[in-house]
């Protein structure tokens, strides 16, 4: 089944030449199937790619996918066009009395600043109170998974000495868990952050769970069921080339970065890199879309009741 999106969006033609199932509302509207609802708040600066890489995942499973796309009310992003942003997203004040089958929240580039530091953040607490009453399973990722982790059981975030950054083996630390149903014993993902959350910290915190996590990276994917909902800190979602776009911009700019670690054949920058972790992104997100439709009320007013 497809995912349902607006015909005019750019991720509507760049999933269509890949393959993706896509529909336009107007194509939705003639099947007699109540699709599940997920909104994206996109705190991305990049936000057509953010929403491709997103769209792209849970645009590929057998369920009819109704995307809306979120910003915050007041952040004004300098990166995306205006237009765009007006025609395709929503501030948060104008959706926070619906209800959501999904919501995922993005990272953001922010990782330097305390989270009160943060100019939007108390717009934020209030959609992860929101989450409670208005949505049935939340997926935060990257910076969005440690606001969420901080907001409701005060784990910290801590900077790291160098940045984290490159394709890392994680250990598939609950084989059983729905959310890793197909998993491998391990797995690569693509890491890209200066900041880390600790196991013991998070080991200390009631009612969590990690799923995934790796010796050279610390703990990846977490489950919070209290929360209904689950974090990760790093980023299945890339695209074959984001961590060499990454890369090429710090050395443009005259950054101190290191070559991504176990991204380019034998390390060499000048060689194509390689797609490791496609599979399992799907997989993943299949997955959470999956435990999303087997529980949420087919009444979507119920969420929350």
């Amino acid at each position: 089944m497809p995912i349902k999106i607006p015909a005019d969006l750019p991720a509507y033609d760049v999933l269509t030449r890949e393959g993706v199932m896509v529909m336009d509302p107007d194509q939705a509207a003639r099947q007699d199937i109540r699709p599940l609802r997920i909104g994206l708040l996109n705190l991305m600066p990049k936000k057509i790619q953010t929403e491709n890489q997103f769209a792209r995942l849970i645009g590929a499973t057998p369920l009819q996918i109704d995307l809306t796309l979120i910003r915050m009310s007041e952040h004004q992003t300098k990166n995306t066009a205006a237009e765009h942003m007006a025609e395709f997203y929503r501030p948060f004040q104008d959706v926070k009395h619906e209800k959501f089958d999904g919501l995922i929240i993005t990272g953001a580039p922010i990782e330097h600043l305390a989270f009160q530091d943060v100019t939007y953040w108390e717009e934020l607490r209030e959609v992860m109170d929101w989450t409670q009453t208005n949505v049935h399973s939340t997926f935060g990722v990257c910076w969005g998974g440690m606001a969420m982790i901080n907001h409701f059981h005060g784990v910290k975030k801590h900077m790291l000495d160098a940045k984290a950054f490159g394709c890392f083996r994680h250990r598939n630390l609950a084989p059983a868990s729905p959310y890793l149903r197909g998993f491998s014993d391990d797995c690569v993902i693509p890491v890209s952050r200066w900041t880390e959350m600790r196991q013991d910290e998070i080991d200390a915190a009631s009612g969590l769970r990690t799923l995934l996590g790796s010796e050279e990276a610390g703990p990846c994917l977490v489950e919070d069921p209290g929360h209904r909902a689950i974090y990760i800190f790093n980023h299945f979602e890339y695209d074959s080339d984001t961590l060499k776009q990454e890369y090429d911009r710090d050395v443009a700019a005259g950054t101190p970065i290191n070559v991504p670690m176990n991204y380019y054949p034998d390390d060499d920058p000048s060689r194509t890199p390689l797609n490791r972790w496609r599979s399992h992104a799907h997989l993943l997100y299949g997955n959470w879309l999956t435990e999303v439709y087997q529980d949420t009320p087919y009444d979507i007013d119920a969420i929350g009741t």
